[in-house]
């Protein structure tokens, strides 16, 4: 019998506007996780931040997170597989976020304890923001020293702002075959966020590898957002939420009920069994 992997994006898709799952959803998702459903959920956000948000659901196989940097454990934490930078690619990331001056955070393992790091002196309004939201994250690391701002083994840069500022940046990354950059706006604020990871981290890589390891023959994925695209693209079925970017449905299987109706998991009720 086939084995199917089932694949969603996190915000905007399973999450409500509230950033969190609705209890129906939680309900008739972890109903088909007991009787044998192979879920899981592909996300930018850190296993930190997404186990919040998922508080209730009970995903059994690995998460990615990061936009595919880290293939993980969601009960223990444990990292399977993990794109990191290089040192000159570090480098050059450095050099262009400081000539262009924008506000950015460096996110890093140190000592295998992940951790977000940002010059004080230099954080903006949306850095304020992100750390205000996160009081009592203990990934959180303000440092004044740029020595400790590089420290570690770094596998993401993060920029936020305005999306004339970030563009420049965006430009830089996204032609360099070393890096993938993505520029969006944040669906709960006013904020652009540029985001660069190593050329490797993308959803669509990260649930390659995961397919193959549960031995699975096929994928079926859920997004809303333009850094879905890979993910719908290695997919065998693709469903967009009714809330998705035009450019996403456009690629889609099929659109669905969206983020607040309970679109995936009404979905997975009507159409996953006698897929696992």
């Amino acid at each position: 019998m086939e084995k199917t992997l089932f694949v969603t994006d996190l915000d905007g898709t399973l999450l409500n506007g509230k950033q969190r799952i609705n209890p129906q959803s939680i309900e008739i998702i972890n109903s088909l996780i007991e009787k044998g459903l192979l879920f899981t959920y592909a996300t930018a956000r850190s296993l930190a931040s997404a186990s919040i948000v998922t508080e209730g659901l009970n995903v059994r196989v690995p998460v990615v997170t990061f936009n595919g940097t880290f293939i993980c454990e969601a009960s223990t934490g444990k990292i399977l597989s993990q794109e990191m930078f290089n040192e000159v690619e570090i480098e050059k990331i450095k050099a262009v976020l400081e000539s262009y001056g924008v506000s950015f955070q460096v996110y890093s393992l140190i000592n295998h304890v992940e951790k977000v790091s940002w010059f004080t002196e230099k954080e903006n309004e949306g850095i304020r923001r992100y750390a205000e939201e996160r009081k009592g994250d203990k990934r959180l690391r303000p440092v004044k020293d740029g020595k400790e701002l590089y420290k570690g083994n770094i596998f993401y840069f993060s920029c936020i702002g305005e999306k004339e500022e970030l563009k420049p940046v965006y430009d830089v990354f996204s032609k360099d075959e070393r890096y993938r950059c993505i520029l969006y706006q944040d669906i709960y604020s006013t904020d652009f966020w540029c985001e660069i990871m190593p050329a490797n981290a993308t959803k669509a890589n990260a649930i390659k590898k995961l397919k193959e390891n549960m031995g699975c023959s096929r994928v079926i994925s859920f997004g809303d957002a333009i850094n879905d695209i890979p993910m719908f693209e290695i997919s065998d079925e693709a469903y967009a939420v009714e809330n998705a970017v035009e450019e996403l449905k456009a690629l889609a299987t099929e659109v669905i009920a969206g983020n607040e109706d309970d679109g995936v998991a009404i979905w997975l009720k009507e159409n996953a069994e006698g897929k696992f």
